[in-house]
């Protein structure tokens, strides 16, 4: 016997079959949709790309990854350490690709300092914290991607329950201990990593999966202290291009591409425009 709520879905399922343009829904279509059934953008935009229907949104993206694969990404869970210079480029592509949920940690807020290199950074957000100026941006970005905001600085207390569910981390934090403690709380709940870090006009990426020992073997000769991205700053285009590598190395983990960057670090020298794969 069929639910009222199945019936319902069969409804939706012709509702958006019927005003698709060949495999393309617009956004007119799906904010119609999301109004006549009383449903969320994410279950609107959920139930198109299960009825092989790509939201026109995404369609730059078709002949590089396919509806199916887009279905993958909406369906995955990725975490973000950090809302800062990498945090706010990886999450805003990683929304403008389609992955559905979100969880950004940060525990700070916004700085005049910081305005010269990250994306939610403006004099109107001075003062208000980095994860809620995240979420708003998103909601607008991309609305049908889901994102839990957490004012918190991670750690081994409370890292477990952060990651709950979690496909991928990505860090983008700007000191040492965090990246090295994010790596032991990833390895015991068997979750990929890709690791990202910055100063001046080098950077370098890095994808660890939890038999690795990646970042120990990066950061062997550290002391204490934090990185030397404190000593050479950063200007506005470092961050965006090493966060566009986490953001590739995040979709290659989800949809199971091959060309990682696995035991190996990929350094970037902007000044001399040198680009060296080092194995680890």
């Amino acid at each position: 016997m069929v639910t009222p709520k199945e019936r319902r879905m069969d409804e939706l399922k012709d509702f958006l079959e019927k005003n698709a343009d060949k495999d393309l829904i617009s956004s007119t279509c799906l904010e119609e949709a999301r109004t006549l059934f009383s449903l969320s953008h994410a279950e609107v935009e959920r139930r198109a790309l299960q009825s092989s229907l790509l939201p026109a949104r995404y369609q730059r993206n078709r002949n590089s990854i396919s509806v199916k694969q887009q279905l993958k990404l909406f369906s995955s869970r990725v975490a973000v350490v950090g809302c800062g210079g990498l945090g706010g480029y990886i999450i805003e592509e990683l929304a403008r690709l389609g992955v559905g949920n979100l969880v950004i940690i940060d525990p700070d807020v916004f700085e005049e300092h910081n305005m010269n290199r990250q994306l939610f950074s403006s004099p109107k957000s001075l003062g208000l914290a980095k994860v809620a100026v995240a979420a708003r941006r998103i909601g607008e970005v991309n609305p049908a991607v889901s994102v839990e905001s957490v004012k918190t600085r991670l750690s081994g207390v409370n890292g477990t329950e952060l990651f709950a569910g979690v496909d991928v981390v990505v860090d983008a934090t700007d000191n040492i201990t965090a990246r090295l403690e994010m790596a032991t709380i990833c390895r015991g709940l068997s979750i990929p990593l890709v690791h990202g870090a910055i100063a001046g006009w080098y950077g370098h990426v890095c994808t660890i999966f939890p038999e690795d020992m990646t970042l120990e073997k990066i950061y062997h000769n550290w002391q204490d202290g934090s990185g030397i991205e404190q000593d050479l700053g950063n200007p506005s285009f470092t961050p965006a291009l090493v966060a566009s590598i986490e953001v590739a190395e995040t979709c290659k983990i989800l949809l199971n591409q091959k060309g990682l960057l696995k035991n190996r670090k990929l350094t970037i020298d902007l000044l001399d425009m040198e680009i060296e794969h080092i194995y680890l």
